[in-house]
């Protein structure tokens, strides 16, 4: 490249950073992009071979470099962007702060406002179980995107789902044990992209891919380094926690993800399970109780498994990832 202090902007140099340099252009992040990168952005246009470089171009330039930054909260060169009439410079470390914010594409320095509404059912209201019997409760969750891009826009710029247990009533033996596993165990689950392959700091937060935050419980099972871009359309468990309490050791509320459609969709399989057979005197049912509803803002009594969405925030970029839908279903 002849980008150098002293010489003449060429129509390559700028196009190398609007879109032709290897891992560390513009519109590889800020427009359509490939998988783990790319917001949505509208991309940047590209100067022919022998047309001029204009004062507005490279100040689009830098404008939308500064936005990048400000979105991920990646630090880079101070610089003020080019006005018409004035004599145009070369710009300073426009590669090394293309490829900072290449490695951070998957950051966000603040996140939007959390989707709360879902279809369908998201509690079990009734009695669960019969005597010391063996039963299980699944809730699915599926999560729908307008097209595979959105989905992609939605976790690259720094996307999150949410997953939340509960259950508050209280009459019977192995109520007081599901109480406990689902509330004070369990603590809140959160599925990120994953993108580049690492850890997103979203709103100061590391997510690893699938991460737990609160809650006392050990899980016996949590996929940390399993994101959107590492689930399948086979499902796979990202998370498992078991009671901690005799004779209810054998319970469990398990969390299944994996894709489908064509990567418009994450789907959410949780299990809530009872292998029965407590000890004489113990019960293994448990009892229903109110239902949890749409939009969410508080659990009802009953047994609920609540997924919701944290999308990234729109200050820095428009909401190119559209609004997903979450629909619920208990059996």
């Amino acid at each position: 490249m002849t980008y150098s202090a002293g010489g003449l902007i060429q129509a390559t140099d700028y196009n190398g950073f609007v879109s032709t340099t290897a891992g560390a252009n513009v519109n590889g992040l800020w427009s359509t992009g490939t998988t783990d990168a790319g917001y949505g952005q509208s991309a940047l246009a590209t100067v022919s071979a022998a047309g001029t470089v204009t004062a507005s171009q490279w100040a689009s330039l830098v404008n939308t470099i500064s936005s990048m930054a400000s979105h991920q909260g990646t630090t880079i060169t101070s610089r003020t962007a080019p006005v018409a009439g004035n004599t145009i410079s070369i710009l300073a470390a426009l590669n090394t702060d293309l490829a900072s914010l290449t490695t951070n594409r998957g950051f966000a320095a603040a996140v939007g406002t959390e989707i709360t509404s879902f279809t369908g059912t998201t509690s079990k209201t009734g009695t669960t179980g019969i005597g010391t019997s063996a039963w299980a409760i699944t809730f699915t969750h599926t999560i729908t995107f307008a097209n595979a891009n959105a989905a992609r826009y939605f976790w690259n710029a720094g996307g999150l789902a949410r997953i939340r247990f509960s259950k508050t009533v209280d009459a019977t033996d192995a109520d007081t044990e599901w109480n406990d596993l689902a509330n004070t165990l369990c603590g809140q689950i959160y599925i990120s992209g994953r993108v580049n392959g690492t850890a997103q700091t979203i709103a100061g937060t590391s997510y690893t891919g699938t991460t737990k935050i609160g809650g006392t419980g050990t899980p016996n099972t949590l996929a940390t380094t399993t994101g959107w871009y590492t689930l399948t359309t086979t499902d796979t468990i990202i998370y498992k926690q078991f009671a901690d309490t005799a004779p209810y050791t054998g319970q469990y509320i398990q969390v299944q993800a994996k894709t489908a459609t064509s990567g418009t969709q994450l789907v959410l399989t949780t299990t809530w399970y009872d292998p029965g057979g407590s000890t004489p005197g113990s019960t293994d049912y448990i009892s229903g109780g109110t239902a949890t509803a749409s939009p969410f803002t508080a659990f009802g009594t009953a047994p609920a498994t609540v997924v919701t969405l944290i999308p990234p925030s729109s200050t820095y970029l428009s909401a190119s990832w559209g609004t997903p839908s979450i629909a619920a279903a208990t059996v």
